[in-house]
């Protein structure tokens, strides 16, 4: 095994100029990420000098097995954690080979919204709480977690700190690092109320850039625990009862919400998404019925409902916010199995395109 570590880790820079491109694309399911690799002559930073490349979408739901080329176009490079040296991951979307987007790819439609020039001119800033829940492998139950049982009440494991409260800290810590390592924008970790449950921030980021960012940090994330032997769930309410869901908080600000006299153009911005709640909510993530109770720190899905520094409502204002009358706001609506491109596109659409 030592051999085959040694391999895995050969620093190619030594004896050639030529590296491996990682390319990323999301599956027929809208969530399923997949990825194959191809040699390069040399180093690339600009995604529109890497080549597009193609994938046979009749074996990922995307393409009939007549007519199954699907084309990748790179869209965004990251360095690769895994391989190192000058070799890269690259986010794609998926094309038709008459250059139509595919139903799947959500970014096309996301980018046309965050190049409008009224967009544009707002600086959209976005910070994305990914929750997720880690998984044994073989009976798909929580990490840490007795087989076929339960641990016990929730309380002790947020944040928490022990071999009885923490469960893949390993696991989180090296997904920290790698995403940082890639050039993602994390700003942060924690342990969540649910034992075997974590977090990682995304943020601030601009505009597409965050849906990028979550999209590669989610693909490091399933490559890691793929090494470690474990399952990573992205599921809003893995285990029914007495447990927290798993939610995608999205905090959110344009640069007239930053500037004095934000704190009317927040309100103003809180009103227009209170008006299309119910059309949020269908994009919000499948099974967020689930996790959106009215309980666990959660506004019931059919109510919308703002707050000051209430964990209990679709939309929560920080207190710093209020006191500084500029700032930002959190999205709590979002499930964690939401695709980023969907929702931080459609809340700029809505907060600064849409005219009620």
């Amino acid at each position: 095994m030592s051999l085959l570590s040694d391999l895995i880790n050969l620093n190619l820079s030594e004896t050639t100029e030529k590296i491996i491109a990682e390319y990323i694309w999301i599956g027929g399911s809208g969530l399923d990420l997949r990825s194959k690799a191809r040699t390069l002559p040399g180093p690339v930073s600009d995604p529109s000098k890497l080549p597009k490349w193609n994938y046979d979408g009749s074996s990922t739901g995307q393409a009939p097995g007549e007519d199954s080329e699907v084309i990748l176009y790179p869209q965004a490079i990251f360095k690769d954690p895994f391989r190192r040296g000058n070799n890269i991951l690259v986010m794609c979307d998926a094309y038709t080979p008459a250059g139509v987007p595919i139903p799947t790819n959500k970014r096309h439609a996301a980018e046309k919204i965050f190049s409008n020039p009224d967009v544009v001119k707002e600086e959209p800033w976005y910070g994305i709480e990914q929750e997720y829940t880690l998984l044994q492998k073989d009976i798909q139950w929580p990490l840490g977690w007795p087989v076929g049982g339960f641990p016990g009440p929730q309380g002790p494991y947020y944040c928490g700190i022990g071999a009885d409260k923490a469960y893949g800290r390993d696991i989180v810590d090296s997904h920290y690092k790698a995403c940082l390592y890639a050039g993602i924008n994390v700003s942060g970790i924690n342990g969540e109320v649910m034992p075997g449950q974590w977090e990682f921030q995304v943020g601030p980021s601009v505009g597409i850039s965050a849906g990028d960012e979550i999209w590669v940090a989610r693909y490091i994330l399933e490559r890691i625990t793929e090494i470690a032997g474990a399952v990573v769930s992205f599921d809003p309410k893995p285990i029914q009862g007495d447990w927290n869901g798993a939610g995608a908080h999205t905090n959110y600000s344009t640069k007239s919400m930053r500037n004095d006299g934000g704190y009317e153009i927040i309100k103003q911005a809180i009103e227009k998404l209170s008006k299309k709640h119910k059309e949020h909510i269908a994009a919000y993530g499948e099974g967020n019925e689930r996790r959106l109770t009215g309980k666990h720190e959660t506004a019931d899905i059919n109510t919308f409902l703002w707050g000051v520094a209430n964990r209990g409502a679709s939309i929560r204002v920080g207190r710093d916010t209020e006191k500084a009358g500029k700032g930002y706001f959190e999205d709590r609506r979002p499930a964690s199995n939401m695709d980023p491109y969907v929702v931080t596109s459609m809340i700029a659409e809505t907060t600064i395109l849409w005219k009620p």
